[in-house]
Order: C-alpha cells, then structure tokens, then sequence
C-alpha cells in the first residue's frame, strides 16, 4: 500500500537485500531512477519528480539507512548502495533506467554503470561525489557533520571516507572515467563549496560523449536551489540527449 500526494507522487516500500525500502514514484514511461545525496532522502527530488512524470515513471528511492528506508546497526560500504539501487531496479523490473544521482548519490549511480553498463540507458552526475577531492571546506564540513551525528548518538549510514580527504581508492574512480559506455551528462553548480566545478570540467573530457552543463550561483544541490533551470538540463538530456 502507499500513499498520494497532491502532485499524484505516490510513497511506497518494497523489499530489497532483505531490507524495506522506501520510494516515491510518480509518472508514467520510460523508467528514471533519482539516487538523492548523504545526509539526505527521496524528498529532495520533490521538485524534480512532477516535471518528469509526464513523459516518464520517476522513482525516488531512500537509500539503505536513509529517510524512511530501514537501517542496520554495522554501517555501510559504497557497494552496499550500488547493490542496493541494482536490486531496487531488479526487484521492481525496470529495463534500463536512467539513472540520476546527486552527490553520494552520483557515485552510487557511477559504480552502478560502469559495473553494469547494460542496465543503464542514460547517467546523469550532479555535484557528484567520486570524481576528485573534496575540497578544504568539504573536509572540514563532512568530518564535522560526522562527529556531531556521534555526539548527538544519531549515526548516519553517510561513509566514513567522505569525512576523510576524498582519497579512498575505492571512493574515487578517475581512472575509470574513460571506460564509462554509458551516454553521460554532469551538471554543476559553478560555486559548489565541497566540490569544486573544476572535477566536472575535468571528468567531462575523460568520460567519452560526457557533456557537462553549469548552473549558476553557489551552492551544492541545483536541483533545490535551481529546479527550473535543473529540470530544463534533466528533461533535453533525457528526451533526446542534448544538455
């Protein structure tokens, strides 16, 4: 059973690796899977799910551990989250989705396409995690946010590398860029405090066809501070490949 909201975003769960996952799913088409952010949830894509549920099934799904999806007590790797969004897309049988994935996110969705190039049509990074170093203040944010989540007992499935200096070797994966098939656009925002742009610019000539489009301002998450101009890039790229 789920529950509708007034934008005809329906909230459900299904069983994935054992655990509940919560979704949002909206629309009807073409399958797009929208991969939110660490210390997020599925409610960040809420201005980006009613634009394209006109030409597509929109799924939102709460990570393992994040929003109301279930959590276990051991923490979490990077491919628990890739096996995650592999068997979300497996168990509700959607045939080679888009996937688009912010930040921690963006990673996820990236280890899922160059694992499984087969299953995925179209790969969108945003702000995305995994393609370079976090910057100074990254650092300094992420390690922060992660001892006030310990401070305050609250612990958050968000890896503990990311509070580190972005140098995990199976964190970043810049020399698997040019191995990517799958066709690939990044948007940006061009003043993201933790990531700067110039990972963008640089991933988009390793990635072949990658196309990388920028969003104005400062910021970390265009598709909240910019979702008219996000949803512009995200709709041209997914009707017919243009950024």
């Amino acid at each position: 059973m789920g529950s509708e909201n007034n934008s005809g975003t329906v909230s459900l769960t299904v069983e994935v690796k054992g655990h509940r996952a919560h979704y949002l799913k909206a629309g009807g088409g073409p399958p797009v899977v929208l991969v939110h952010g660490g210390a997020s949830d599925s409610r960040d894509w809420l201005n980006t799910t009613p634009a394209l549920a006109d030409r597509f099934s929109v799924y939102a799904p709460d990570l393992i551990g994040f929003g109301r999806s279930s959590r276990r007590a051991d923490g979490y790797y990077l491919s628990d989250f890739s096996d995650f969004i592999l068997e979300f897309i497996e168990r509700l049988g959607l045939k080679e989705p888009a996937l688009v994935g912010h930040s921690l996110g963006g990673r996820v969705c990236l280890g899922v396409a160059l694992r499984h190039p087969e299953k995925v049509s179209r790969l969108v990074l945003v702000d995305a995690a995994g393609l370079g170093r976090v910057s100074r203040f990254g650092t300094v944010f992420f390690g922060a946010f992660w001892r006030l989540r310990k401070l305050l007992r609250r612990p958050q499935p968000y890896p503990q590398f990311l509070a580190r200096d972005g140098e995990d070797n199976d964190w970043l994966c810049v020399d698997k860029l040019p191995g990517l098939k799958t066709p690939t656009l990044l948007v940006w925002k061009r003043h993201d405090p933790y990531l700067p742009v110039s990972i963008a610019r640089r991933a988009e000539k390793l990635i072949p066809g990658a196309r990388l489009a920028v969003v104005p301002g400062y910021g970390h998450a265009p598709q909240v501070q910019n979702p008219a101009a996000f949803n512009r890039l995200l709709l041209d790229f997914l009707v017919d490949g243009r950024p």
